[in-house]
């Protein structure tokens, strides 16, 4: 190589990396003020939520005014929601396809609602109100610069990543979730490092107003001599149990989807005035805390509201859940976002798998506190089909000691979950099997062509 060609080798190499500087730059500044923003309004949704459940706590009389607060969260939307009723499918919508855009009012209207259905006693997450509050402080701060389709795509994705790392404390999980729940089977490389800054900005925020998350703990599992240990550093039988748990994990997140979608559309097709919908669903939670006589699966199951109760925290413990809990749970936050309530998914997920796990526990005869871990991320893993976001999760929540448990719970959740999950949107870029999804653009239409098929088969 002669000395001219070293000189334009290195000036490309030169001028290569400024361009990624720049381009660095670039997305620092731009990410910023919308983690920021996201972080702020993160941290008074959680403040709101804390508080409302607080209140209901103290004053259960307000759950026998559920159906009336759903009839309000009903004309909320009828008012001044429009095509904010879509919720996160209609930022995963506007990520992939430039549409009419998200509404500026999307975030404000998503907390109010939520807090109302909280503070009612409604079972739903804080997820989804996360995710919105960043794609519509995104989606406001792109108009703002006039950002064109594919930097509005990125600084979308990057408004999810902070208000998830935000809302849970996970700024690795929240910029890996965003990028990963687009697409199943496909990540978007592109706009990791914008989402990075902006999971680690939402979450210092938070933390930085002073508002902090619930801790849970693993318990040190002791090595208990065996034959599989005698040949191999890893606890196999553990191992082989975790599977076989991982397997009901993931048939739990299935259950849990197409639960939520069913008792939605029965609704639909039984009841023409919408607005007696969310009067139907919230009797039904009434009626069915009335009859199991304890109020544990109401709004978020992180705080207990009397000694003994059901919670996330009490299910890493050793009779800490009951054997139905996680299906009570399922069947609770189906009908309250079926029938018109607003708030998320993955809390209750949280709460569906760390009990769920608890159960599995006994019958494996497994350490409580590690699967009650395992099922906690492994049905969120199942129902957003999000399984590497859901085992950083793991290593954020619980440490890395037990890093290729999470892996293996996550993973196999993943599968065994089939072509099914919480968000209609989400892409198929890869196919689970080769039959399950190729055949099929989104979530949504393999649960259309499900329906029909139900439909068909019943009318023979």
């Amino acid at each position: 190589m002669d000395k001219a060609t070293s000189t334009k080798s290195v000036k490309e190499n030169l001028g290569e990396q400024l361009t990624i500087l720049k381009n660095l730059l670039k997305w620092t500044f731009l990410v910023i003020p919308v983690a920021i923003a996201s972080g702020v309004m993160v941290a008074l949704f959680l403040t709101l939520l804390h508080a409302a459940i607080a209140y209901r706590f103290s004053n259960t009389w307000l759950l026998y005014l559920l159906p009336l607060a759903g009839v309000l969260i009903h004309f909320i939307y009828q008012k001044a929601g429009k095509s904010s009723e879509k919720g996160n499918n209609l930022i995963v919508d506007e990520i992939h396809e430039p549409g009419a855009g998200v509404p500026k009012r999307m975030g404000i209207i998503i907390l109010i609602t939520t807090v109302i259905t909280h503070l009612f006693g409604g079972s739903a997450g804080r997820e989804g109100t996360a995710v919105q509050i960043g794609g519509s402080v995104a989606s406001m701060f792109s108009s703002w610069c006039k950002l064109k389709f594919p930097d509005t795509k990125i600084l979308l994705t990057a408004g999810v990543a902070a208000a998830f790392g935000a809302v849970f404390g996970t700024p690795l999980t929240g910029a890996i979730f965003a990028i990963e729940v687009l697409a199943i089977g496909r990540i978007q490389y592109s706009a990791l490092l914008p989402c990075l800054i902006a999971g680690i900005i939402g979450d210092l925020t938070v933390t930085a107003l002073g508002v902090h998350h619930t801790t849970y703990h693993i318990d040190i599992i002791p090595a208990v001599p065996h034959l599989f240990l005698d040949y191999f550093s890893l606890d196999l039988l553990l191992l082989a149990k975790i599977f076989i748990a991982s397997i009901g994990f993931g048939l739990a997140s299935y259950f849990f989807s197409e639960l939520t979608y069913g008792i939605k559309n029965l609704f639909l097709e039984l009841i023409s005035r919408k607005w007696l919908i969310p009067v139907l669903g919230g009797g039904i939670i009434i009626a069915l805390t009335f009859i199991l006589g304890k109020p544990d699966y109401l709004s978020l199951g992180v705080d207990a509201e009397y000694s003994g109760a059901v919670t996330i925290s009490s299910a890493f413990k050793a009779g800490g859940a009951d054997w139905w809990s996680w299906f009570w749970k399922s069947v609770y936050t189906a009908i309250t976002l079926g029938s018109g309530f607003k708030g998320g998914e993955v809390t209750p997920l949280f709460y569906i798998g760390a009990t769920l796990g608890n159960t599995l526990s006994e019958i494996l005869n497994a350490p409580t506190s590690l699967l009650a871990a395992l099922g906690f991320i492994a049905v969120f893993a199942g129902a957003t089909n999000t399984p590497l976001a859901c085992t950083l999760m793991g290593i954020e929540l619980f440490g890395g000691e037990y890093a290729l448990f999470y892996a293996v719970a996550c993973f196999t959740a993943y599968y065994f979950s089939g072509h099914s999950g919480i968000y209609t949107s989400q892409r198929i870029a890869v196919s689970k099997s080769n039959e399950g999804g190729s055949r099929y653009t989104t979530l949504g239409d393999i649960i259309k062509h499900r329906r029909n098929r139900r439909k068909n088969w019943f009318k023979r």
